[in-house]
Order: structure tokens, then C-alpha cells, then sequence
């Protein structure tokens, strides 16, 4: 039960790349969710999430995910998610949440 975050700001395209390695749970989601506000406050972007080594998610992980949507899109911005495992994307599927965020291939 570990989560890896490393949050880089992309000039280029106004947004933070958020490449995540572990599990996002009830654990680990107050970090994510703290290192995130964090970089909003510090600058205003959309938020790009690589979820090429994030193995889990639980609906805490979910939660965490919608509270960043919601105040993304305050300032017009957006979160997608990119390079998300099968297993995960279901979870999205599941819930609905795949009408919500915006994924990337």
C-alpha cells in the first residue's frame, strides 16, 4: 500500500503531469490529494494524470479524483487520464465516471 506521486507543471499546454506508481486508496489518497491542491495553488492548469504504473484505486481514490475535477473546472480547466490500466478504467466504466473525466490514449 504505497503511491509514488510526481507532479511536474508543463508550460507548454498549462498543465500539471501527474505520473503515479502504486495504489491510490484510502491510504494513500489524502497525499495525492494534498500534493495536488498544493500545485494548484501555486498555478492554475489542467491536471494530466499518467496511470501507466498505478496498479489500484478504490473509491477513495475515486473521491479524491472528483474533489481535483471539481475545482479544475472552477478555473475552466479539465483532468484527463492517460495511459490508464484496463482493470482501473473499468472502475470508471462502472461507476459512470467515464462520462466525466476525459481519458487520453
Amino acid at each position: 500500500m504505497s503511491l509514488d506521486i510526481d507532479v511536474k507543471f508543463n508550460e507548454d499546454n498549462n498543465s500539471w503531469v501527474v505520473y503515479l506508481k502504486g495504489e491510490l486508496d484510502i491510504y494513500t489518497s489524502p497525499e495525492l490529494k494534498e500534493t495536488l491542491i498544493d500545485a494548484l495553488d501555486k498555478k492554475d492548469g489542467n491536471i494530466i494524470i499518467n496511470g501507466k504504473n498505478l496498479d489500484y484505486v478504490d473509491s477513495t481514490g475515486l473521491g479524491v479524483l472528483i474533489s481535483i475535477l471539481k475545482r479544475v473546472r472552477e478555473k475552466d480547466n479539465n483532468v484527463y487520464l492517460q495511459n490508464i490500466k484496463p482493470n482501473i478504467r473499468k472502475l470508471f466504466d462502472i461507476t459512470k465516471l467515464d462520462k466525466v473525466f476525459i481519458f487520453k490514449e
